[in-house]
């Protein structure tokens, strides 16, 4: 007898999760996730990718669209929300990966549940095991997958969803183990949008979500996928990894005794999360006096592992073509630090990126390569600033705010939620209904998003 693959050990460990045995960390994590993707969305439910994958021709349906009125089915819904929550970069993060978890399983959790009519035991079951197999799936070949040129979100996020969705739906392990290997060749996502800041990063996570549901679909029907699509010879880590030898222990070892996502970080600021502690450190030094005006030069210490998506080509980083890119311009972020005194969803703005007073700091901005930075195990941030008088001044920050280290407060995850919706054009009373069917979502009961609408 052979022994079990990957997929079919991995898979008889999610079948085994118990929505009822979950800890409470992992219960308030999970709404955290949900609250945090909703307030994304309604963000971001008026841009242009938005409205332009809203407008591709997604299939009418009875699933919620979060703050809009149409109703899609489960793929259609899954795609948009999964777009939406990600187009922005303000969703969770997974240092030591890194991927995004919460904008790939969240859409595709709500969109499953709405359609099939289960209950808030499966939701809580379904995020919980989707969030943790993209942390998980992470771990096996760190920051493989991203010097292999793709995106991990999209890649492993294809994975995720159908882990999701076929917990969701509790279909027994063979089907899982199936799914999972048919969700392999759906997988997806190059990262090239940096080379323009062009929309295709965006769609990753939507894309994601809707394949994964496709994916448990498909298995449940009696498509037959392989179940050696994590560890086989063109599996998707010799596809995805370039060959890497991955440490699968990481990803079924005790996989539902031990929960990774208990770490996840939520951002405090829209931009790359490798960027974000800059962000701080920056804004440290202007609580110390210092002035944009008064900078000559800054120069950071950053990880080797950062620099191809966040530093080079320096030029462009330094004077990013776009709203979009500037997000992944570790320049810019540092500057929106020192003149906005933020980096949220405002200061990504084509008009903010155009502003000579950001423009003319990040473009004095450079780095140096830190062979001892512990990315990816810890996003770090540090800035030195050589003053027109001539006098150096430094700040450095040890980890991400809002992960492990430092998480975000309840009530900071809270004013985060109805900032987004503020900015999406709720009013407040709506964004109130909405946290309070939230907090109701794990409930016993079938799922009724019909609030999130409109």
């Amino acid at each position: 007898m052979m022994p079990p693959t990957v997929a079919e050990m991995l898979a008889e460990r999610i079948a085994a999760v118990d929505p009822a045995d979950l800890p409470l960390a992992v219960r308030a994590l999970a709404a955290n996730l949900v609250l945090d993707v909703v307030g994304l969305c309604v963000a971001a439910r008026h841009a242009g990718y938005v409205r332009a994958v809203a407008g591709s021709g997604l299939t009418p349906g009875r699933t919620t669209a979060v703050g809009h009125v149409s109703t899609l089915d489960a793929v259609g819904s899954a795609l948009l929300n999964g777009t939406a929550a990600h187009g922005e970069d303000f969703d969770d993060t997974f240092e030591g990966g890194p991927v995004h978890a919460g904008a790939v399983v969240v859409p595709a959790v709500l969109a499953v549940a709405e359609e099939s009519g289960a209950a808030g035991p499966s939701v809580l079951r379904g995020i919980a095991v989707g969030a943790e197999t993209i942390c998980r799936l992470s771990l096996v070949a760190p920051t493989r997958i991203h010097e292999a040129g793709f995106h991990p979100t999209a890649v492993l996020g294809a994975m995720a969803a159908a882990a999701a969705a076929s917990a969701t739906l509790d279909l027994d392990p063979s089907h899982i183990a199936r799914a999972l290997g048919v969700a392999g060749s759906m997988a997806s996502g190059i990262i090239e949008y940096l080379a323009d800041g062009s929309w295709t990063k965006r769609l990753h996570a939507g894309w994601a979500a809707q394949s994964g549901i496709r994916a448990a679909a498909l298995a449940r029907a009696g498509f037959i996928g392989p179940l050696s699509v994590f560890e086989g010879t063109h599996g998707l880590f010799h596809g995805f990894a370039r060959d890497a030898a991955g440490d699968y222990a990481e990803l079924t070892g005790d996989f539902g005794r031990r929960w990774t996502i208990e770490t996840l970080a939520f951002k405090p600021y829209a931009c790359g999360t490798m960027a974000q502690p800059y962000v701080d450190c920056a804004i440290r030094l202007v609580r110390r006096g210092i002035a944009a005006e008064d900078i000559g030069e800054i120069v950071c210490e950053v990880a080797e592992g950062t620099v191809h998506r966040l530093w080079e080509p320096l030029s462009q980083k330094q004077a990013p073509p776009n709203a979009y890119a500037a997000k992944f311009s570790t320049p810019f972020c540092i500057a929106a630090g020192f003149v906005l005194g933020d980096a949220g969803l405002a200061a990504f703005t084509e008009a903010t990126v155009a502003d000579r007073r950001l423009r003319s700091l990040a473009s004095k901005v450079r780095y140096v390569v830190d062979p001892a930075n512990p990315y990816p195990r810890t996003f770090t941030g540090h800035i030195r600033v050589k003053l027109r008088t001539g006098e150096t001044v430094e700040e450095r920050q040890p980890h991400l705010r809002g992960g492990a280290a430092e998480p975000l407060s309840a009530a900071a995850l809270e004013q985060k939620f109805h900032a987004n919706t503020a900015f999406g054009g709720w009013s407040r009373e709506r964004s109130r209904a909405a946290h309070e069917l939230i907090g109701r979502l794990f409930d016993g009961v079938v799922v009724d998003l019909s609030a999130l609408r409109g």
